[in-house]
């Protein structure tokens, strides 16, 4: 359904009000059919036989007394113009409108059919009083009688016990809200922990101390992590190894060939040589930083526009300039390592990609409370490539001619801008090139 709320918490509040609702209606339907009905069934009935006998006495009263029955007893002739059949009906009194019909009814089928009955509500009767008119024989003249029914008597604490009944359905739904908030409290730090891990964060252990299903989804998560964690770290083991095994016989290679006549007797393929193996250094350190999630360095309160200045000017003493458009930005807690190799990652590419146009931007979004970075380049662009995609491991983008990697730079700064809980975009530049865009929380 459309209208059903689509949270758990809120579905069962709702659930829980509803079956409260339905028992205190029950209980309201029992309530007048088994025990409100036949108790006002059992006053008309005897009701009906008092008014049986006065009206024999009546019919046995001398036509000389008839005057003085009359004037003591309100009996006319004529019905007054306010009286009916029927008792009026009220939605906003239903259960005084209920008794009435009730009482009116019964009283019809325990009286002989002379003696008939109207009801006369207070606003057509002269002093404001309802009464109900009975049609006795006065000496066997058929004369109307009125016994006037008292406020007090409609009633009978009906108010009383709808207020209780409410009080009743309010105290319910508190305690459900406060059960299911204790329910969900679970649910909620497992949702927070599933959060931290997608964003390669360590969501530690959760508590296994609630209900028995909770506990056990709680515990397999935890066994989760656990292997994630040992994955982590036997990937990071083996990388490390991997690059220790490659880079010593690299060391021992650029010692030859330091110590060999062959930089003096061929200097191009010397430097050719030690081109190659710093690219190899290069690609291993690529691996490893994808390697490091980053997780384990704790965030300190820091100055994002002075760490991207500092970079703007190493790259600026390489001769790449960027124009820098920082707006005020309020320092925040980040990874500092994990940020300066992310935003050089970033301001890289635009080098090696972009070439001219470089720019790097940054201004404070006060509606969402985060921090927006943007490294632009007025290079070829994103050349109708997919931007996602180029964010996955080892895709690369350009074409010929373009500077070669292992894929991984892009890969790695959206890997550390979810670590922070941020996002990484990549997009067509307006008016040539491409930008990409960071979003970190504040």
């Amino acid at each position: 359904m459309k209208l059903a709320p689509r949270s758990l918490f809120a579905r069962n509040v709702l659930l829980l009000v509803a079956l409260v609702a339905v028992s205190q209606v029950c209980a309201t339907a029992v309530l007048l059919h088994f025990i409100q009905t036949p108790r006002i069934e059992r006053a008309a009935s005897a009701f009906a036989s008092y008014i049986v006998t006065l009206d024999t006495l009546l019919r046995t009263t001398p036509p000389d007394a008839a005057q003085t029955v009359t004037s003591h007893l309100d009996m006319r002739a004529d019905l007054p113009a306010g009286a009916a059949p029927f008792t009026p009906e009220s939605r906003l009194h239903f259960y005084e409108t209920y008794q009435r019909r009730t009482f009116v009814e019964s009283l019809r089928r325990h009286l002989p059919a002379d003696l008939l009955v109207r009801w006369q509500s207070g606003d057509t009767s002269d002093d404001g009083q309802q009464r109900l008119w009975i049609r006795a024989h006065l000496s066997d003249e058929p004369r109307w009688i009125a016994l006037p029914v008292p406020e007090a008597a409609h009633g009978d604490g009906i108010a009383t016990a709808l207020l209780l009944s409410l009080g009743l359905g309010a105290l319910a739904t508190g305690t459900a809200y406060v059960i299911q908030r204790h329910l969900n409290r679970p649910l909620a730090h497992l949702a927070d922990a599933a959060r931290r891990v997608s964003a390669g964060g360590d969501p530690g252990v959760l508590p296994n101390d609630g209900p028995t299903e909770i506990a056990e989804v709680s515990d397999a998560f935890n066994r989760m992590t656990a292997a994630l964690r040992e994955a982590d770290a036997t990937r990071a083991l083996m990388l490390a190894g991997i690059s220790h095994d490659i880079r010593t016989p690299m060391t021992k290679l650029r010692l030859a060939m330091a110590m060999s006549s062959v930089p003096s007797m061929d200097a191009s393929f010397a430097a050719s040589a030690e081109g190659y193996l710093e690219t190899i250094d290069t690609i291993l350190q690529q691996f490893m930083d994808y390697a490091g999630s980053g997780a384990k360095e704790m965030p300190v309160v820091g100055d994002l526009n002075a760490l991207i200045a500092n970079l703007a000017a190493d790259f600026a003493g390489l001769g790449h300039e960027f124009t820098l458009e920082l707006g005020e930005v309020q320092p925040f807690a980040f990874r500092p390592i994990s940020m300066m190799r992310m935003l050089m990652n970033v301001m890289q590419n635009a080098v090696l990609y972009g070439v001219v146009g470089l720019e790097a931007r940054t201004w404070t979004d006060a509606r969402t409370r985060s921090v927006c970075v943007v490294i632009a380049d007025r290079g070829k662009g994103l050349a109708g490539q997919d931007p996602e995609a180029l964010k996955q491991p080892f895709r690369r983008g350009g074409g010929e001619g373009q500077p070669k990697g292992t894929g991984l730079g892009l890969a790695i700064v959206e890997r550390i801008a979810r670590l922070h809980g941020g996002t990484l975009e990549l997009r067509p530049r307006e008016g040539g090139g491409a930008e990409v865009r960071i979003v970190l929380p504040l």
